[in-house]
């Protein structure tokens, strides 16, 4: 529960902060007195206002001069985001923290205040986990893995897992695996979801950066290092000893080839392939296709195809 004037504190909102204590977050449909809800366009706004909802987060640019204002409304800069963190601050804490008996825990694991470890979860020797993390069911998190504090992990994912790097004898044939005895570090404030997997380094260490957000069915190989607040989509493949700079954002089924490189900020479109060994750089420019290219360049072949 929250006042007017809480929500408006956590959205950085302008307004009159007037009104009711707020209890949660809502879609339009159903939202009632004790709820708030947000409007990013001039239609979802109206809507907003002749629904029964207790408080409005609203995109700044919507504000019109000389028109009368509804109490209701504070204005923000990003509705969206407005909303979401005034979601995180009503939800509150709601974790258990503690152990669960069915999970498996090794020798020397150390566990932070606050953390919750789920069901049928295995936690290899040595593992570090810090402060207020939530490790759902099912999670395996091999020997050695270091998570920060407030890590969330969703189900079925394995941490730490033997990378996928063999030497191989030429005049036999065989593949011999090479030594995979390093580290993975997770920083703080990443979230990882369910069935992905992350794997160790070879002899140094895989790093994903803090405030990174992984989808589910992602997989990250050996030797990667994901910068700060990279956002991942569902059944990307990184290969190993990739590079992932601060900030980018990879769409759904992206694959990037072993020691390329995606650069601050970089957006890559889904399904784009990075080729082994590529830089991509530009902040904020966004790729497409296989291999991966600027947008624009990548719609010009498409209409020199259609045209043949």
């Amino acid at each position: 529960m929250a006042t007017m004037r809480e929500i408006a504190e956590w959205a950085r909102a302008e307004g009159s902060a007037d009104g009711g204590e707020i209890a949660r977050v809502s879609g339009l449909q159903g939202a009632s007195a004790d709820a708030v809800v947000f409007a990013v366009e001039q239609d979802s706004l109206d809507a907003a206002l002749a629904s029964k909802a207790g408080a409005i987060l609203a995109n700044a640019k919507l504000k019109k001069d000389g028109e009368p204002h509804d109490s209701r409304i504070l204005w923000v800069g990003d509705a969206r985001l407005a909303f979401s963190v005034a979601a995180a601050r009503l939800a509150g804490k709601r974790l258990e923290a503690g152990v669960h008996p069915t999970a498996v825990v090794g020798r020397d694991v150390v566990i932070g205040s606050g953390t919750s470890i789920g069901p049928g979860v295995m936690l290899g020797d040595g593992v570090r986990i810090g402060l207020d993390c939530d490790i759902q069911a099912r999670v395996t998190i091999y020997s050695g893995v270091v998570l920060g504090d407030e890590v969330v992990v969703q189900a079925g994912t394995v941490l730490g897992s033997t990378g996928f790097g063999y030497a191989r004898d030429n005049d036999t044939g065989e593949y011999v695996l090479f030594p995979q005895q390093g580290r993975l570090i997770i920083e703080d404030k990443v979230e990882i979801g369910a069935n992905s997997t992350i794997d160790r380094g070879a002899l140094d260490e895989t790093r994903i950066g803090r405030g990174t957000k992984i989808d589910n069915l992602v997989h990250i190989g050996h030797n990667c290092v994901i910068g700060k607040n990279v956002v991942i989509a569902a059944q990307t493949g990184i290969s190993g000893s990739s590079v992932v700079e601060d900030g980018a954002v990879l769409g759904g089924q992206v694959g990037i080839g072993e020691h390329a490189i995606v650069g601050e900020g970089v957006i890559l479109g889904g399904g784009a392939g990075v080729l082994s060994g590529k830089k991509m750089r530009g902040k904020g420019e966004v790729f497409w296709g296989r291999p991966a290219r600027p947008l624009k360049e990548y719609l010009r072949d498409l209409a020199r195809l259609k045209h043949r």
